[in-house]
């Protein structure tokens, strides 16, 4: 394991995967601020955010950043297939806050996903549209950057339980720093109320946690919050997060 790494635009020298354990361990338990501050600190412009303007606590981290920097740049997918709202809700907060924004987009139009893959692509199928549309937009994106932030919490999904503050992505070669793996909805609704953070609207519509709208639905009060996403299938997590299940570019 590499003691220390050397950011990929300028001199910086950065914490190595062992240090990147050891400060995991040191911000356990920490408040948000303090671990985005810690970020900010040690990657500086080669930090990004991701932000998908779908859910509460991604809201809540964009807030709290925007109190601490005015530097890291926000990374959000638009898949082609994200809801018209959530396009309109990105625009609407991005003038608030004044951070740098990228929109990321893949490379393949829906037709030329279509007329490659199949049909069936034209309705966002997973796996392979998430991996398309998605994971590789994102990680061409952060071959420029060092470490990225992002919203998810532990409580999330099973899949995410096991999430650390700070961690080496191998596939990103980068940096994944989680400010706020403890949090839970509660939590981040009082932050969300209590600092007057924007929200998308389709959260006050029945949607718990919003993706591409061929793939999302309202659920109901006693449904898993994610129960809308992939609805019909095992299928819970579209890969940026959780690596596994994804599927060769080959075919469908």
């Amino acid at each position: 394991m590499h003691e220390s790494l050397r950011s990929k635009h300028n001199d910086r020298i950065l914490p190595g995967l062992k240090a990147l354990e050891r400060e995991s361990e040191l911000l356990e338990g920490a408040d948000s601020r303090e671990v985005i501050a810690w970020a900010v600190e040690t990657y500086g412009e080669g930090l990004a955010l991701s932000a998908s303007f779908g859910g509460g606590e991604g809201m809540a981290l964009l807030d709290m950043i925007s109190k601490v920097t005015d530097k890291v740049t926000v990374l959000t997918i638009d898949t082609g297939f994200i809801f018209k709202e959530t396009a309109e809700f990105r625009e609407e907060v991005m003038r608030r806050y004044k951070l740098p924004v990228e929109v990321l987009k893949p490379e393949l139009t829906i037709e030329e996903q279509v007329e490659r893959y199949g049909e069936q692509m034209r309705t966002c199928t997973p796996n392979l549209c998430c991996q398309i549309r998605k994971i590789e937009p994102l990680q061409k994106a952060l071959n420029r950057y060092d470490a990225w932030m992002t919203g998810i919490r532990r409580e999330q999904t099973p899949q995410r339980a096991g999430t650390k503050v700070v961690a080496w992505e191998e596939r990103y070669q980068a940096a994944k720093i989680a400010p706020m793996p403890g949090w839970t909805e509660a939590q981040v609704w009082d932050y969300v109320r209590a600092h007057d953070v924007p929200v998308n609207p389709l959260l006050h519509q029945g949607y718990k946690s919003i993706g591409c709208e061929p793939q999302t639905r309202p659920v109901h009060h006693d449904e898993d919050p994610r129960a809308g996403r992939w609805a019909g299938t095992d299928k819970t997590e579209c890969g940026i997060h959780v690596e596994g299940g994804q599927i060769s570019r080959a075919g469908a």
